[in-house]
Formats: structure tokens, C-alpha cells, sequence
């Protein structure tokens, strides 16, 4: 059985910095791209970020330059390493595992989420 965890959220200052962490067992994903979206309150899910299997990695506009992205395919592990917070990136981050893609729907394996608070 597949299991995606996320973890590393938490309350931080505007400007600040936060890592979070996603976990995959049940199978090897080293084939697969590993990719993070969000979900802030009220609005619908949105793509961060992703990775391929080979490392390229590809963020949404918003991001770029605060945000990076890595993966160590030896313990099926996604990292998110959030800098220069804002209040605008105050949402549920989620891992996915799937096809490399921007769209969720590409992504057939899900964490729970982990909430992430940029206070102003």
C-alpha cells in the first residue's frame, strides 16, 4: 500500500523561511516526478512546484526565486524549501506523486496535507 506524508509546517513571519518534508513508501517512485500544490482558504488547489525523476524541476510564476524543490530518490524523499514568505503563501501544501505536469490530475498518489501560516 502507498503511503504520501507531508510534514514541516508550521507559523512563521512574513520573510521567514520554513522546509517541508514528503514521504513516499509502498513502492519506489524513482521513475515518477514528485510535484507540491496548495490550497488556501476559499480558493481551489494550485501547482508549486515540481520535480522530475531526473532533478529538472519547474515552479509556478510566484514562486520562482523563494521557493526550491528537491528530491533524494534513495529514500523516496520530496523536499520543499520555502524562503522569503509571504501571507499569500499561507495554504495546505500538498505532495503528489504521478506524470510530470502542472495539472493535478496527472498526480495519482496524494498526501494529507500540511498547513502552512505566514503571519504579516
Amino acid at each position: 500500500q502507498v503511503h504520501v506524508v507531508e510534514s514541516g509546517g508550521g507559523l512563521v513571519q512574513a520573510g521567514g523561511s520554513l522546509r517541508l518534508a514528503c514521504a513516499a513508501s509502498g513502492r519506489t517512485f524513482r521513475s515518477s516526478s514528485m510535484a507540491w500544490f496548495r490550497q488556501a482558504p476559499g480558493k481551489e488547489r494550485e501547482f508549486v512546484g515540481v520535480v522530475t525523476s531526473g532533478g529538472a524541476t519547474y515552479y509556478t510564476d510566484s514562486v520562482k526565486g523563494r521557493f526550491t524543490i528537491s528530491r533524494d530518490n534513495a529514500k523516496n524523499m520530496l523536499y520543499l524549501q520555502m524562503n522569503g514568505l509571504k501571507p499569500e503563501d499561507t495554504a495546505v501544501y500538498y505532495c503528489a506523486v504521478g506524470a510530470y505536469s502542472t495539472n493535478q490530475r496527472s498526480y495519482g498518489y496524494w498526501g494529507q496535507g500540511t498547513q502552512v501560516t505566514v503571519s504579516s
